[in-house]
């Protein structure tokens, strides 16, 4: 059994070492549920990380896995260990998972949506380049923790958001307690807050969409608007099947007939009026994410 095992780690080290370019492959040695059949990330990951591979990096990953047993998870954490081999990886959980901790992985145990631990955390490890959210169910916790983590990004970082499906599930509440005590699945999603309507503005794909037109800010042709941290430091956005990916710089492209939100001169002199009064317009209110 013994040399069963040793070829086994060997063949699984040489696979390793194989499939170091390819994120799709390398993820299949790794048991973590994610990337299995239901959650194909991997191939998307590899689109918008192959090019930053080799560079020497600081990645984060929320949600270590493993549930309440501070011996289990750390599969991604793993991975992105092998993907990336000139970077440092960290790891965030709610429960204590510093026995996972091995070469350039760190680490920390905290929540998620407290503002003091996470900046805490950033200060002690610095700015990071790549910030992935896979921990807490509940979408109020995922838009506080974006509200505080994407400004602490690097320019040129990448915040990626995965099982954005929480938006759509309303909270179960007592009448399924029961069920919830008979599936860990079920208990993380008895109240995670989202809703049946798509039109909802207090879930995580509500925040992103309303994100997505701020990268159109200057577009908006709303006299006073103030335009937000997020609006001036978001400059792409890719939409996947449950998971959003969201790069950070200097949203400061322009528009070819807007200027501070309201018509540019030339633009009203064409329509032969004098000011923007004359087009009789109303203007509803935008509301903004999280203000800056």
């Amino acid at each position: 059994m013994k040399l069963i095992q040793v070829f086994q780690n060997l063949q699984h080290h040489l696979k390793k070492l194989i499939y170091r370019n390819n994120l799709i492959k390398l993820s299949s040695l790794y048991d973590d549920a994610k990337w299995g059949d239901n959650h194909r990330f991997a191939q998307h990951y590899q689109k918008h990380f192959a090019p930053l591979r080799l560079k020497k990096l600081k990645i984060l990953e929320i949600g270590i896995g493993g549930y309440d047993d501070p011996e289990a998870g750390g599969d991604s954490l793993r991975m992105w260990r092998s993907y990336f081999p000139n970077s440092m990886i960290y790891g965030i959980d709610i429960v204590e998972k510093k026995s996972l901790e091995s070469s350039r992985i760190q680490i920390f145990q905290g929540s998620q949506e407290d503002k003091y631990f996470l900046e805490k955390v950033i200060a002690k490890t610095g700015q990071m380049d790549i910030i992935i959210v896979d921990g807490s169910s509940v979408n109020e916790h995922r838009i506080k923790t974006f509200n505080i983590l994407f400004p602490l990004l690097n320019d040129g970082g990448i915040y990626a958001e995965e099982n954005t499906h929480i938006s759509y599930w309303p909270s179960l509440g007592e009448k399924w307690s029961k069920l919830s005590e008979k599936s860990v699945f079920l208990a993380n999603h008895v109240n995670v807050g989202g809703s049946l309507d798509l039109n909802a503005s207090d879930t995580i794909m509500a925040m992103y969409k309303r994100l997505a037109d701020g990268l159109n800010y200057q577009e908006f042709l709303n006299p006073g608007y103030s335009p937000s941290y997020f609006d001036k430091h978001i400059v792409a956005m890719h939409f996947y099947h449950n998971l959003v990916i969201t790069y950070k710089g200097n949203n400061n492209e322009g528009s070819n007939i807007i200027e501070n939100n309201t018509l540019h001169p030339f633009v009203l002199e064409t329509l032969g009026v004098k000011s923007l009064d004359d087009l009789e317009l109303e203007f509803s209110k935008v509301e903004q994410q999280g203000n800056k």
